[in-house]
C-alpha cells in the first residue's frame, strides 16, 4: 500500500483485494459524510446505510490506510485500564456503560464477520495476557478479579497451564479472555467497506478532505477534485487526523508500534506455538505481542518505529526474543516488517466529541481500535438516528484539550523503546 512495504507489511500481502473505488470528482449530496476509512468510519457508514441513510465516505488514501491496516489484529474486550480504574475515571454511569458495551465488543465483531461474510481469518479463540515475573502475576490476578466480579468469561492460568497454551515456559502465568481473539485487520476493514458499498454507501478513496465549510444548514466537504454537501459529518480519522480538526490529534501522544512476520513455519513447529491460536501480549511497560496467522507465520511485535536506527535495533531484538521464547524455530528470518502509531489519551480512555453542530467523532482508542471502532460506529448510528441522546451514550461529551508536550512525549516513546530493545534478551 502506497508502495511502502513498512506501512502495512503482511496484511497488505495476505488480505483479499479492496473493493473497487475511485477518487471523488464533481459534486455530491448525501444525508451524511464520513471522513476516514478505518473501523469507526466504516462501521458508522455501514450501520447508517442499513437503516436507510444516504452516506458518502471519503478516505485520503486507501481503505484501512491508518491504524486499521497496521495493527496486530488482537480483538480485545474493554480497554487497557482495569475496570475499577475506568469506573473511577468516568463515574458509575458512563463507566458501567462503557465496560458493558466494550466487554461485549469482540462478540459484535464476530457478528459483523458472520453477517457480512467477511474473509478476515477471524479466530474467536481468546487472547492471553502473559505475566512477566511476580509483578506481572499480581497484575493479571487483579485484572481477573475485577473482570470476574462483572461476570466476564476470563480465567487465570498458572505457569504450567499458560505454558501449554503459549508454547513457551517463559511466562509466570496468563489471563485467558475467552471473549477475545484475532483477525487479519486490513482484511476486516476491507470487508466492512465491501459490505457498506453493498448497502449503498458511496466510498471514494484518494480523496482527502481538504476543507470543511458550513453551508445551507449543513456542511460542505471539499476534496481536491470534488465536494460533498451533507447535513452531518462523522470524523473517523483518530490518530491519523491531519489538518482538518487537528484537535482530535493534538490531545493524543503517539506511541509507535511495529510487527515482524516470519515465513510460514513448518507444520510441526507451528503446532508447538500457540496451539489454540490465541493472540498474546505481555505485562511489561515496553510490551511485546505475538500471534500466528492462517498460514502459520509468527507475527511478533513491540513498541517502536521502523525508521532510522530503529530498524536495526528492533529487528535484532525481535530475533533474540523469538529465539528465547521459541528456540524450536531456529534461526529467525522475517518475511515482512511494518509499523504504525497508537494514539494515547492522558487517561488511556476514548473520547466522544461534538466538534461543531452536526460534526461528531469517537477517537482515542489507546491501542484497542478493532472492537471499540466497530462498536462506536454502531453507537454513532444510533445517536445520529435519534435512538439515543448524549445522556445515554457510554462516554460523556468532552472538548479536545491539546497536550502541549505531546511531541516530546512521542519522541521519548520512540527513543526509549530503542534503548530497551538494545539490551533486552541478550542474557
Amino acid at each position: 500500500m502506497q508502495n511502502n512495504p513498512r506501512s502495512h507489511g503482511l496484511w497488505a500481502q495476505s488480505a483479499p483485494p479492496a473493493p473497487q473505488t475511485a477518487a471523488l470528482e464533481g459534486a455530491e449530496r448525501a444525508d451524511l459524510v464520513v471522513i476516514g476509512g478505518g473501523y469507526t468510519g466504516l462501521s458508522s457508514a455501514l450501520h447508517l446505510a442499513e437503516r436507510g441513510v444516504d452516506v458518502v465516505l471519503v478516505e485520503a488514501n486507501q481503505i484501512g490506510f491508518g491504524g486499521a491496516g497496521r495493527n496486530v489484529g488482537l480483538v480485545n474486550a474493554g480497554m487497557w485500564v482495569m475496570p475499577e480504574v475506568l469506573l473511577q475515571e468516568l463515574g458509575p454511569v458512563h463507566g458501567d456503560r462503557l465496560l458493558s458495551v466494550l466487554g461485549e465488543g469482540p462478540a459484535e465483531v464476530w457478528d459483523m464477520v458472520r453477517r457480512h461474510d467477511i474473509a478476515c481469518e477471524a479466530t474467536p479463540n481468546g487472547t492471553l495476557h502473559a505475566a512477566v515475573g511476580r509483578k506481572g502475576q499480581a497484575e493479571i490476578a487483579e485484572r481477573a478479579r475485577q473482570w470476574q466480579a462483572r461476570g466476564a468469561h476470563v480465567a487465570l492460568l498458572d505457569r504450567a497451564a499458560a505454558a501449554e497454551l503459549l508454547g513457551s515456559a517463559h511466562f509466570a502465568g496468563a489471563l485467558l479472555d475467552h471473549r477475545a481473539g484475532t483477525i487479519q485487520p486490513l482484511a476486516y476493514a476491507r470487508g466492512l467497506a465491501r459490505a457498506a458499498q453493498e448497502k449503498g454507501v458511496r466510498i471514494y478513496t484518494q480523496s482527502p478532505a481538504v476543507r470543511l465549510l458550513p453551508e445551507g444548514g449543513g456542511w460542505r466537504v471539499e476534496t481536491p477534485k470534488g465536494t460533498v454537501q451533507a447535513r452531518q459529518v462523522v470524523f473517523g480519522t483518530d490518530a491519523y487526523t491531519t489538518h482538518l480538526w487537528p484537535q482530535i490529534r493534538d490531545q493524543q501522544v503517539f506511541l509507535p508500534y511495529f510487527n515482524f512476520a516470519t515465513p510460514p513455519l513448518p507444520e510441526d513447529v507451528a503446532r508447538s506455538i500457540l496451539p489454540g491460536r490465541h493472540g498474546v501480549w505481555d505485562t511489561k511497560e515496553v510490551l511485546l505481542s505475538f500471534r500466528m496467522d492462517a498460514a502459520n507465520r509468527l507475527v511478533f511485535g513491540s513498541v517502536g518505529a521502523l525508521r532510522g536506527t530503529g530498524i536495526g535495533v528492533h529487528r535484532a531484538w525481535a530475533r533474540r526474543m523469538i529465539t528465547k521464547l521459541f528456540p524450536q524455530i531456529g534461526r529467525t528470518a522475517f518475511e515482512h516488517e511494518w509499523y504504525g502509531q497508537i494514539g494515547m489519551t492522558p487517561d488511556n480512555l476514548p473520547r466522544f466529541h461534538i466538534l461543531a453542530e452536526g460534526v461528531y467523532t469517537f477517537c482515542g482508542y489507546n491501542g484497542r481500535g478493532i472492537a471499540p471502532g466497530t462498536v462506536f460506529g454502531r453507537i454513532m448510528a444510533d445517536f445520529l438516528l435519534g435512538n439515543c441522546n448524549t445522556d445515554a451514550l457510554p462516554l460523556p461529551v468532552t472538548t479536545p484539550t491539546a497536550r502541549t508536550t505531546r511531541g516530546l512525549q512521542s519522541l521519548a516513546y520512540e527513543i526509549g523503546a530503542q534503548l530497551v530493545h538494545l539490551t533486552e534478551g541478550r542474557l
